[in-house]
């Protein structure tokens, strides 16, 4: 199966068996030898997904609030879904997520980052876009899906983080992300 060496300790996993398949997850029980010893490791596979940071005109951030089942409560994220197979381009999922989530679109989207969303036990990867010259469009929504759309001044996403009102992953690290390459940008133009 698969051997990786860490500062001479091996880790190789013997065995792989999946313990259930859904919708979006694939979770199985993997039986490793760690340091000598025999273990089973939960693992999740997500086939990945794309997220993207639209930015108005006036320099403001386009937020997608939603219901989570996972968390029982509403959430302010940047949009973002899953690839609809595993080998669609992430830059393609980004284009069609943030049309269908908040009803605008944009001919080009930049690249900002990529993240792996819980290393211990999960495989999901998004690659994090950013989007300006939005494009005004419509909604595309999912039957059970209910998204509300509304714009944030960057500092005041920034201080939600701070106080624990934002906590998605995706959205803290998209956000602090853009605004320290964007600030510097900023203040290189001031400079010149």
């Amino acid at each position: 199966m698969g051997k990786v060496e860490n500062e001479g300790m091996p880790v190789v996993r013997l065995d792989r068996q999946l313990k259930y398949q859904g919708n979006i997850l694939k979770i199985y029980e993997d039986t490793v030898l760690a340091n000598g010893h025999e273990a089973h490791w939960d693992y999740i596979h997500h086939d990945g997904a794309a997220a993207v940071l639209p930015v108005t005109s006036e320099g403001k951030i386009l937020m997608v609030r939603q219901y989570r089942n996972a968390l029982n409560r509403y959430t302010l994220e940047i949009p973002a879904g899953k690839l609809d197979a595993p080998d669609e381009p992430k830059i393609e999922c980004a284009y069609r997520e943030l049309e269908e989530e908040t009803g605008f679109r944009t001919e080009k989207l930049e690249y900002l980052m990529s993240i792996n969303t819980t290393v211990a036990f999960c495989d999901e990867a998004i690659d994090i876009f950013v989007a300006h010259n939005l494009i005004p469009s419509h909604q595309h929504l999912d039957e059970d899906e209910v998204i509300e759309v509304e714009a944030w001044e960057l500092k005041d996403l920034e201080e939600m983080i701070y106080t624990g009102k934002i906590t998605d992953g995706k959205t803290i690290a998209a956000l602090m992300a853009y605004g320290r390459k964007y600030r510097s940008v900023d203040k290189k133009d001031e400079l010149a």
